[in-house]
């Protein structure tokens, strides 16, 4: 046989082995998934009776080191440190497999400050303290549970056909997304150092679009969110004599007015921004003129221009009133942009984003795969990304029943989303689909 025909024929008989091989992969993962689900389904619904409050995720992040350690990984838990020197809750679960890529697949694991109201038979019943001491109700009404019980999933999955990837694969469950200081924490306990830098990263969210379906957003994907307090200062007197003084209530009404163009008059058009002031706080008594109200804001974009442009337009709106009220200089309101509660912008990387959406497209098929828009909320799943240095990409996970998406579709009446009291994923198809489309993605990229 001549050189030129043997490398045909080599060729022809590689491409028919790697033709099995993926038939294989296709017909083996949903028979994998179809085993665990039972299993998977008791699982969820004890973490979502169970949800604990971010920086507190201690008996969560037990149960998923112990999934993983069962599933054959080298886990290690209490990784992540925050600012106070404190340890987070963070999980890191290794499977090494020979020479090849890290991938690194996260998973959130904390809850919200929400009283659940789904009725539903496994429904929280848990009650907290949130740090201002408040007695609240706990509930994972953003789909931790989900995507913690996904991530078992697919390590076990992952460990089940070794013999059909090769690389290492990085497991994370990141503690306190909610208060989007986990990342970080984590980052700064020398996550990488450590474990070794993966050369892509992955997550999935759920969302409240139809279960059995996901969607993959090229670009910007979720918005950066930076907390700003404004303090507006005035000066104190009796409310019947209001010439006597500089009053700050006056000036926080102008000033959260003023506020709308911040974005409507400083930043581009075509750049999505938001302003919002979600408290206020002013005053003691009603006929008292009082020294200050505190102000605290959240802003919401997906460049670094339009962010520094919106804390400079705050800064500017903030002063201007106040010189405007006649305030004196050693009165200006204090502006205070809160680092550690603030997150850049998650940017899904293109050329990834475009891999995994032909991944989903030839594994749940090209009906099953659907466009969103990016959306205004916040995550700091962008953060493990190194400023993209590591490409990057979240995936939406629709989690509701169909047939009330269709209806409502039909009726316009919006279905609860995540953070909301009445949040309430259908389990069974969300994760049957989260698991298998987060597997296949796995299996793809680790070749």
């Amino acid at each position: 046989m001549q050189l030129r025909q043997w490398i045909v024929a080599c060729g022809i008989a590689a491409a028919v082995a790697a033709g099995l091989k993926t038939e294989l992969v296709a017909q083996e993962v949903p028979a994998l998934v179809d085993k665990q689900l039972p299993g998977l389904l008791t699982t969820y619904k004890g973490i979502h009776t169970a949800p604990e409050l971010s920086h507190h995720e201690a008996q969560t992040s037990a149960l998923l080191a112990d999934e993983l350690r069962k599933a054959g990984y080298t886990v290690t838990e209490r990784v992540g440190k925050y600012p106070d020197g404190s340890q987070a809750y963070g999980v890191v679960g290794i499977l090494k497999n020979g020479a090849g890529p890290t991938l690194l697949v996260r998973a959130d694991i904390d809850a919200l400050p929400v009283t659940e109201d789904t009725k539903l038979p496994y429904a929280s019943k848990v009650r907290a303290k949130n740090p201002a001491g408040q007695d609240v109700g706990v509930m994972h009404a953003c789909g931790h549970d989900v995507h913690i019980t996904t991530i078992i999933g697919v390590a076990r999955n992952m460990a089940a056909l070794k013999s059909q990837w090769h690389g290492t694969l990085m497991l994370i469950g990141q503690p306190s997304e909610e208060t989007i200081d986990g990342a970080k924490a984590m980052l700064a306990d020398h996550l990488y150092e450590r474990f070794g830098k993966p050369d892509l990263a992955i997550a999935l969210h759920d969302a409240n679009f139809a279960a059995g379906k996901v969607s993959v957003v090229s670009g910007p994907a979720l918005a950066s969110s930076t907390s700003i307090d404004v303090v507006m200062r005035g000066v104190g007197t009796h409310g019947a004599a209001p010439e006597a003084g500089k009053d700050p209530i006056v000036m926080a009404a102008e000033f959260i007015v003023e506020l709308q163009t911040v974005v409507s008059r400083s930043t581009p058009p075509s750049q999505p921004a938001v302003v919002t002031v979600g408290d206020i706080h002013g005053g003691t008594k009603r006929n008292i003129i009082s020294d200050e109200v505190k102000m605290e804001l959240t802003t919401r974009c997906y460049s670094e221009e339009v962010r520094q442009a919106i804390i400079e337009g705050v800064k500017r709106t903030a002063k201007g009133v106040a010189i405007a009220a006649g305030v004196p200089e050693n009165r200006m309101p204090i502006v205070t942009v809160l680092d550690h509660e603030s997150t850049p912008a998650t940017i899904n990387d293109p050329a990834l984003a475009a891999r995994l959406q032909k991944i989903f497209v030839a594994k749940l098929g090209s009906e099953n795969v659907i466009e969103k828009q990016p959306i205004m909320g916040s995550e700091d799943f962008g953060i493990f990304s190194l400023d993209h240095q590591i490409p990057a990409v979240i995936f939406w996970l629709g989690a509701y029943d169909p047939a009330k998406v269709a209806e409502s579709e039909r009726t316009g009446v919006a279905l609860p989303s995540p953070h909301s009291p009445f949040f309430a994923p259908l389990p069974e198809p969300t994760l049957r689909t989260g698991v298998t489309a987060m597997t296949d993605a796995a299996m793809a990229l680790l070749q």
